[in-house]
């Protein structure tokens, strides 16, 4: 599970205002014949390159060349400093525990990398961070993951030092120094954006530096800075010449919008593209490609990287027929997973049992701490049967007159996901399910639909996550999006279990990593009770990179590869 979660999309789009600065195509297709430039294809466009606002997959791979945070995990699933110059601990007493007003909270000193600089050449301070935290607080602004700002009660800085502050959190957790999400606002370009407009519901997202004028250099502080945005198109990114790190070595890199994954392939041959990022290509296209790569001696490499990503579908409870825990768990009962990733997959892809990734260090499939539930048809219709749902002669099931039918949303022109909807929806005909498919573009489904829980009954989409991070944004009641709370928060699905809730509020706060263990076990298991969501499957991360391109190295993640493109060399 994770702190923040990302939606992972694959989406056909067009320029909208979400980025008023952009440029329309400009059909961007002859073969690459330039040196030391390297051009991605990727199958999903971003929809908003402020930090604070984005939430789909493709955003995060992108601003991962552009900006930086305080803190970074590894390929090795390590934190790591970034824009800090070390990890505040408990041990050093850089971080310590302190009492006020009968809490406990947390005041840890943290220090900026002395040269770390904006694009444009102004310095990155700690007011920067106290930005982003104010405008993560407004109930204006929509962020996705409010936590991750909100758990930092207040920033001072050092009257002596603007680049050394001192971060006090409002709990005592274990993982305070986790910020891989906490990023800076660059202060001298976006403070008066927000003074003029942050009162407006969403006024800061349209009127932001980072919608409407998305190439301005002081925006970013990265290797990498945006030079051209043509949405619909392609995204250019040339080296930032004031990053801390390590220069850049590739001279220019390109994001190219390729929505049909089907033609991944020719434009790789064609030299379109030089390679096909991890949100690029389905487990059976990558195959097929693997296979001709290794028959034809192509210079490429197709990489096959065991992931967190969790494929899994939402389930509305506030749906008349879904609130029922019968029909749910007969939903589950006749959901043959491991027939569907040997049927899809080849095996290649592991079932899921439940959120938690056989990757992270809380992953259990001990039936002592979870609920499994294995395939069985007979078992389903039992279940159902006894909710009062009776077969009828026509082949559905009735109760009241009215037909078991239930619309299933998911991404349009997502071919892996029309086929496990239609597996699925095969699967629950045999049960006397009527399964409505109803999908829409990426940028419509998780901008409204799913955001706003209008997507009916069932919802198929994916969740990517880092290791040991506490699901609260996913599970628990607070996070159910509302329009009261300007929709933030991510329990689409409105699961409220008080106990549940109280076992992710200690999660948080535990110190002993075995207790921490206990009550992920048992939040788990409450999970695989109730039954809020349809586990699928964990995906494996994809990407064909030329034999030319050095120090790549996927991570299987939600801190994408990008994070060490500085490293990458041609």
């Amino acid at each position: 599970m994770m702190k923040t979660f990302l939606i992972t999309v694959f989406t056909i789009s067009t320029c909208t205002s979400t980025l008023i600065g952009c440029k329309k195509g400009s059909n961007f297709s002859q073969k690459n014949t330039v040196k030391n430039e390297l051009r991605i294809g990727i199958s999903q466009e971003f929809e908003n390159l402020n930090p604070l606002i984005k939430t789909m997959a493709a955003t995060s791979y992108i601003y991962s060349m552009i900006g930086r945070s305080l803190v970074s995990m590894g390929a090795d699933g390590k934190w790591y400093p970034q824009l800090a110059k070390f990890i505040p601990n408990l041990q050093d007493g850089s971080a310590k525990i302190i009492s006020h007003s009968g809490k406990k909270k947390i005041i840890a000193r943290w220090e900026i990398i002395a040269n770390a600089k904006w694009g444009d050449g102004t310095p990155i301070t700690c007011d920067d961070f106290a930005l982003a935290l104010k405008v993560a607080e407004s109930p204006t602004v929509s962020v996705g993951e409010k936590e991750t700002y909100t758990q930092v009660e207040k920033i001072e800085t050092d009257p002596q030092n603007p680049k050394k502050c001192t971060f006090t959190y409002a709990k005592a957790k274990w993982d305070f120094y986790t910020l891989g999400q906490f990023y800076p606002l660059p202060k001298h370009l976006e403070e008066a954006v927000f003074a003029k407009y942050g009162a407006e519901k969403e006024g800061y997202e349209k009127n932001s530096n980072y919608t409407t004028n998305p190439t301005l250099k002081g925006l970013y502080n990265g290797p990498y800075f945006i030079s051209e945005v043509k949405l619909g198109d392609h995204v250019s990114l040339t080296p930032n010449p004031h990053f801390y790190g390590t220069p850049a070595k590739i001279a220019k890199i390109i994001i190219k919008l390729i929505p049909n994954t089907g033609t991944m392939e020719a434009n790789l041959r064609s030299g379109t593209i030089d390679m096909i990022s991890t949100l690029g290509l389905s487990l059976a296209e990558a195959l097929i490609l693997d296979r001709k790569v290794q028959a034809e001696d192509l210079p490429y490499i197709v990489t096959f990287t065991p992931s967190v990503t969790y494929e899994h579908i939402d389930l509305n409870l506030e749906h008349p027929i879904l609130s029922d825990i019968n029909v749910r768990k007969a939903l589950l009962k006749g959901l043959d997973r491991e027939g569907l990733v040997k049927a899809l997959f080849e095996g290649k892809q592991e079932a899921a049992l439940h959120g938690i990734s056989p990757k992270d260090p809380w992953y259990t499939n001990d039936p002592n701490y979870i609920s499994i539930h294995y395939y069985s048809k007979r078992e389903a219709g039992k279940l159902l049967d006894a909710a009062g749902w009776k077969m009828s002669p026509e082949g559905y099931r009735f109760k009241d007159g009215k037909k078991l039918s239930l619309v299933f949303m998911t991404t349009a022109g997502n071919k892996t996901r029309e086929l496990v909807q239609a597996f699925l929806q095969n699967q629950y005909k045999n049960l006397g399910i009527e399964i409505v498919p109803k999908n829409e573009p990426a940028r419509v489904l998780f901008g409204e639909t799913i955001r706003k829980r209008q997507f009916g009954a069932m919802a198929m989409f994916a969740w990517v996550s880092s290791p040991e991070n506490n699901p609260r944004s996913t599970l628990h009641s607070a996070s159910i999006p509302t329009e009261k709370n300007g929709w933030s928060g991510q329990n689409f699905m409105s699961w409220s279990n008080k106990e549940n809730d109280a076992l992710l509020d200690r999660l948080d706060i535990e110190m002993d990593a075995k207790k921490r263990l206990d009550l992920a076990h048992k939040i788990t298991k409450l999970y695989t009770e109730e039954i809020p969501v349809l586990p699928l499957y964990y995906r494996s991360d994809l990407s064909v990179v030329p034999k030319s391109l050095k120090n790549y190295q996927p991570t299987g993640h939600q801190y994408y590869e990008t994070n060490a493109v500085e490293n990458w060399e041609l």
